[in-house]
């Protein structure tokens, strides 16, 4: 029987990356993506049948879902900035970001406990939605510190690929299962819990952070929250960040809108997931190359154009196969366009010893907008029905648009003038 030797195969990967002489994205970046990639099959084969378990299998009301849909989205919030600060503060990404991912595949278990309990499951739904609060921070945070400035958007962009592959994968899985075991939601969560234990894997044995780590002192490392807030532009990318994610309605509405628009059956809605993802993963690298050359910004503001552009797609044309491909590109372009870029923008405007703790309160942000939007759309589609979600939220990115084309305009050239990026 083979036994595998990790030094070795550690060894083997630091030797490769040394040979390559300085490359755009580096071996942590590699192998962080593999670990997203796995851990997102296993998280998108729950997240894609959410919709069609709890509209369909629990028969919540569309307040309801917005309730439970914005606690998926916006419950991570707390447990983001707490590890984001825990991470620079002991200098310990890869240890933080293991303690998230491990969560999470507990929790993929705790599914098959919840049964139809809607408390228990939405419950055991935060708890997996704060595992991945706690690892986001720390695993950007490593991608960063392994990346010079002037290719930040680019390693987030190939990183994002990777992982919008499991993005691909985990909703064909679900779709596969169901179609051939209906109703079989406990098959799904099975196998979502074995696959994101292949992500810990890597992660645990493959992936090194000694550089962060041997370069720090052993003490701890004071983190001052309140000048990062102050600081003008690190503030300008989030306060456009959060409201941009409160008036883009969150992915189960826009396909739950989508589905309503086109008919058919809700067993589709995962097929919609994947458009959007495949969509994301030819765009998410090269969108971030394009950033890094011709500036974040307009890249953040065009991706806001694309949702503009898919609202009023919905609103206004009939969605026969090919709008509904084009609402689905359009989908996985402003994506492409908006979270490896954000990502990069904050980082490349603030210091290395806080790059865990800015990048978690970005996301707390953003977390905490999206759990707020996706209440108020619940409540608006009661209230109103679909449409009015629909042409709300497209005033509203309309809106913010026009913020972010003013607040941050300036921010690229900032950047540049400080060397920074």
């Amino acid at each position: 029987m083979y036994q595998l030797d990790v030094a070795a195969l550690r060894g083997f990967l630091a030797a490769r990356a040394r040979r390559g002489s300085n490359p755009v994205v580096a071996r942590t970046v590699w192998l962080l993506g593999f670990v997203s990639l796995f851990t997102d099959i296993s998280s998108e084969m729950v997240s894609s049948i959410l919709p069609l378990y709890l509209f369909v299998h629990l028969q919540l009301s569309p307040v309801q879902f917005g309730l439970i849909d914005g606690l998926y989205q916006g419950v991570t919030a707390v447990a983001r900035l707490a590890s984001g600060i825990a991470a620079d503060r002991w200098r310990q990404h890869k240890l933080v970001a293991a303690g998230g991912y491990g969560l999470s595949a507990i929790c993929k278990l705790g599914l098959l406990a919840a049964g139809s309990a809607c408390v228990v499951f939405a419950a055991i739904i935060s708890a997996d939605r704060v595992g991945k609060g706690i690892r986001s921070a720390p695993r950007d945070a490593m991608i960063s510190l392994a990346t010079r400035r002037q290719h930040l958007a680019t390693a987030f962009g190939v990183h994002r690929a990777m992982d919008t592959v499991g993005v691909v994968v985990g909703p064909l899985l679900a779709y596969a299962i169901l179609a051939f075991v209906p109703g079989r939601f406990d098959a799904i969560f099975v196998l979502s819990f074995a696959i994101a234990l292949i992500g810990i894997g890597v992660l645990v044995l493959l992936v090194d952070d000694r550089r962060e780590t041997e370069s720090a002192p052993a003490e701890r490392i004071p983190i001052d929250i309140r000048a990062l807030v102050r600081h003008r532009d690190f503030r300008a990318i989030t306060i456009a960040a959060a409201l941009a994610s409160f008036v883009v309605v969150s992915d189960a509405f826009l396909y739950l809108l989508l589905q309503s628009r086109r008919g058919g059956g809700p067993e589709t809605i995962p097929l919609l997931y994947v458009g959007s993802a495949c969509a994301y993963l030819v765009l998410a690298a090269p969108v971030g190359r394009w950033a890094d050359r011709v500036g974040r910004t307009p890249v953040f503001l065009m991706g806001q154009v694309c949702m503009i552009a898919v609202y009023a797609g919905v609103a206004w044309l009939g969605l026969n196969l090919w709008t509904l491909g084009l609402c689905l590109l359009l989908h996985g372009a402003y994506y492409a366009a908006t979270d490896g870029v954000l990502v990069a923008m904050v980082s490349g405007v603030t210091r290395t010893e806080v790059r865990a703790s800015s990048l978690a309160a970005l996301t707390t942000a953003t977390s905490l907008a999206r759990l707020c939007g996706s209440v108020v759309a619940g409540v608006i589609w009661s209230w109103r029905g679909p449409r009015a979600v629909v042409m709300l939220a497209l005033a509203g990115t309309v809106v913010s648009l026009i913020w972010s084309a003013t607040t941050l305009r300036k921010t690229d050239a900032r950047v540049v003038e400080t060397g920074q990026s």
